[in-house]
Formats: structure tokens, C-alpha cells, sequence
């Protein structure tokens, strides 16, 4: 029998790996830099949690989520997101009687979903999300979304669009669904056959239907803006005053909606045309009645996640990963050998310090031999300089530095290498 992996859940090679690095690596560093502290919730949670906290009416719930029975009987999931997890464990610890009042949480965790595997749409995939709980300011809205749009521009990523709506609160939403509800039944017969069954039990999920005719039916149809009472007016026009005062584009829409019925008031999305007709690369909004619906206290949320594989996704589609570089260490006897690890040691050591990002990899040939078959291993390697220690470099406290792209060699004192690598890696000293 020849084994596979699991379809839709994809091995992570060590070639790919350094870009996954890198994103977990901006991630934290930028979350910590808000004052967010990571947050990591088991990736199996009691079934009843999700079904009442996304909706039993949901795509997710009646077709998307790995679900069985244990030992004892007892119906548990694979968790399919990581927001409800949180509300739970937020419930289960009386983090409310902590302090900080307002909690600002951030996870990087593997997320499951039984979808037909695409482009940008594993049935294993793994996001970074955030949570501030506790604040019910629209600032908090602004917040999240000037946080996640600086990090997109850590990350590299350009060309990607916010998308924002509000869909008031919940009375708000029941208002708009017995309007909307009325619009789709008398163009019924244009509909899909999942549409005809949402407009009876979940109307609001008609606006997030993938069928082209749906999709044009809903076009026309009534906007939720229409529908918001003042407060909720008043907070979504706030958000898009914030936002644009801070420089940040964003595009209104009026139908945009998420696929969890927790959501509440402000919603948005991050598309990116490298992605195709499967665009979203992230969303989020505000789940002000959560926490509350779960048997928790009365506290107001807003959140997001992002898909990483999708940000990879889009990061080679428009050629803006970044690329290791790796750089060899080469030596000559057993006394070069203990310099080279003494001298790899200190370079890493800088590195760790620094603060642009840089992925560079320090590689020791722990294998030795002659300087030939070292620097043979080096090319092969891929390696973008080495640093050669022998007799010589020894004897004059030296490190020559060899560009294996052009075969320049230079000798530079051992206490200037770093200097020396920072400015052949474009970065200033």
C-alpha cells in the first residue's frame, strides 16, 4: 500500500517552510508590538458549541465540519474557526474578572473544513486571527483593521482591497431579512436550489452565494444600510470618518456578509485579484452577542482571520515572496571549524536583533574537507556568499567573504563581517 496524505491536507516541506516562517515571524512580532498576547484553544471543541455560535443553518455547520462521536458518546468537531474556541474559553476562565478589562488576543493555529479542495481552499488550513474583547468603540473596529492593513504591507502583500458594511445589530438584521426575504420570493425562479432553501430558513446567506444568477439577482436587491437603526449608523459612519482620516482605503459594500451568524454590526473582507473568483484572502467584523449567546457575560468583540495559505498564494502570484538568503560557512581543520561555529554563532546572534525581517540562513559545513567539495556544497546549496576560515583568516583574526555569484573574494577584520554582510544584504549598518 502506497500512503498519502489525507486529501485537502497538504504536507508543508521544508522548501516552503521559510515562508511560513516568515509570516508567523512579522505576525507575532507586529501583534505583540499592539499589545495582543497569543491565545492557543484546543482543535477540538464540544460540537454544540459551534452549531450555536455559527448557526445550525450555515454551510459550515450542515456541510463543512469534521464531526463525530467519541468513546463516550459525546459529539465533538474539528475546530472549523478559531473565534468561538476563544468566546469559550474567554466564558470558561472568567477572563472578564481579569485585567485588562479589554483583551487583546491573537492565535496562528490549523483550522479544518471538509470543502472540495481548491486553489486557496484546503480541507486543513491555518490562519492568524485577532480578538479584541471587551469594547464596544468603534475604535476598536478602526483598530483591527489599521492593524491587519499594517501588517499586509509587513508582509508584502500589495494590491489588496478592504471591503466594509455594517450589518447592524440584531434587530437590525431581523428588519433587513424580512425585507430581503421578500425581494428574493418574487425572483424565486431565478435562484439556486441552496438559495431557495436559505431564503425559508437563513435569508442572509442568499447575499453570499457563488452563483452567477444569484449573485446578479442580488445585485439589485434592497441594501442592509437602509435598515440600520441611528446607533448603528451613527458607529459605521464613525469607522469610515476614522479610516479614512487615517489613510486607509476601504470599499463600502452594501451586501457584503460572512458566513458565521454571530457577526453584528461592522463586517469586512480582504480580496486580491491573484486569487481568482476565490478572492478573500481574509475577513472579520464586530460579534457583539457572542459571548452572551454561549452563557457568557454581556461583552461586546471584534475580530479577524486571515488564511496564510492564501497570503502565500498571492504573494507568489505577483512575485513578492521573500527569498532566504543563505549564507555558507566554510573551514579548513578542526581549529577553523570551532572559529566558524564560534563566528556563526555571533552572526546569529545579530540577526536575532535585528529589526527589518531579514531571512537569512547560516549554514556551518559540518563535514569538512577540502575547500573545493565545501564550496561545491555551497553552489548546490544555493548559497549567496560564503565565509571561508582557514590558516590564513585564522592567523590575521580574517573572514574572507566570497560572492558566489560573481567568484569575488574579499578578506575582511573578523569584527567588521557583520557590517560588511549588512551592507552586501542592502541593509544599513
Amino acid at each position: 500500500m502506497k500512503y498519502k496524505a489525507v486529501r485537502g491536507m497538504e504536507d508543508i516541506l521544508p522548501g516552503d517552510m521559510g515562508i511560513w516562517q516568515y509570516l508567523e515571524r512579522v505576525a507575532r512580532k507586529d501583534l505583540e508590538s499592539w499589545g495582543y498576547d497569543e491565545i492557543r484553544t484546543p482543535i477540538l471543541e464540544d460540537t454544540s458549541i459551534f452549531v450555536r455560535s455559527i448557526g445550525e443553518n450555515t454551510d459550515i455547520v450542515k456541510k463543512e465540519m469534521y464531526t463525530f462521536k467519541d468513546r463516550k458518546d459525546r459529539s465533538l468537531t474539528l475546530r472549523p474557526e478559531g473565534t468561538a474556541p476563544i468566546a469559550r474559553a474567554y466564558i470558561e476562565h472568567s477572563l472578564d474578572k481579569t485585567s485588562p478589562k479589554v483583551k487583546r488576543l491573537y492565535y496562528i493555529e490549523p483550522m479544518f473544513r471538509s470543502e472540495r479542495p481548491q486553489k486557496g481552499r484546503s480541507r486543513q488550513f491555518h490562519q492568524i486571527g485577532v480578538e479584541v474583547i471587551g469594547s464596544g468603540s468603534p475604535f476598536a473596529d478602526v483598530e483591527v483593521i489599521r492593524q491587519l492593513n499594517g501588517m499586509l504591507k509587513l508582509f508584502r502583500l500589495e494590491g489588496a482591497t478592504i471591503k466594509l458594511n455594517s450589518l447592524g445589530c440584531a434587530s437590525d438584521k431581523e428588519n433587513f431579512a424580512v425585507t430581503l426575504k421578500k425581494y428574493l420570493e418574487e425572483r424565486k425562479s431565478q435562484l439556486c436550489g441552496d438559495c431557495k432553501e436559505r431564503t425559508k430558513k437563513n435569508v442572509l446567506r442568499a447575499l453570499d452565494c457563488k452563483s452567477e444568477t444569484c449573485i446578479q439577482v442580488v445585485r439589485q436587491a434592497p441594501s442592509i444600510l437602509e435598515s440600520l437603526c441611528i446607533p448603528c449608523k451613527a458607529h459605521f459612519e464613525k469607522v469610515k470618518e476614522r479610516l479614512a482620516k487615517e489613510g486607509i482605503e476601504f470599499k463600502e459594500t452594501k451586501n457584503l456578509v460572512r458566513g458565521l451568524d454571530y457577526y453584528t454590526g461592522i463586517v469586512f473582507e480582504i480580496t486580491h485579484p491573484a486569487l481568482g473568483s476565490q478572492d478573500a484572502i481574509g475577513a472579520g467584523g464586530r460579534y457583539d452577542n457572542l459571548i452572551k449567546d454561549l452563557g457568557g457575560p454581556d461583552t461586546k468583540a471584534v475580530g479577524y482571520a486571515l488564511g496564510v495559505e492564501r497570503i502565500i498564494i498571492a504573494l507568489k502570484e505577483t512575485e513578492a515572496l521573500p527569498e532566504p538568503t543563505r549564507i555558507y560557512i566554510a573551514t579548513l581543520g578542526e581549529k577553523a571549524l570551532l572559529e566558524g561555529a564560534a563566528l556563526a554563532t555571533h552572526l546569529r546572534t545579530w540577526l536575532k536583533r535585528d529589526k527589518n525581517h531579514m531571512i537569512v540562513k547560516f549554514i556551518e559545513d559540518i563535514d569538512g574537507g577540502l575547500l573545493k567539495a565545501q564550496m561545491k556544497r555551497a553552489d548546490k546549496g544555493k548559497a549567496a556568499f560564503t565565509l571561508i576560515l582557514g590558516e590564513d583568516e585564522i592567523k590575521n583574526n580574517e573572514v574572507t567573504i566570497k560572492d558566489m555569484e560573481t567568484g569575488e573574494q574579499t578578506a575582511v577584520d573578523r569584527s567588521s563581517v557583520v557590517a560588511e554582510l549588512k551592507k552586501r544584504l542592502g541593509k544599513p549598518c
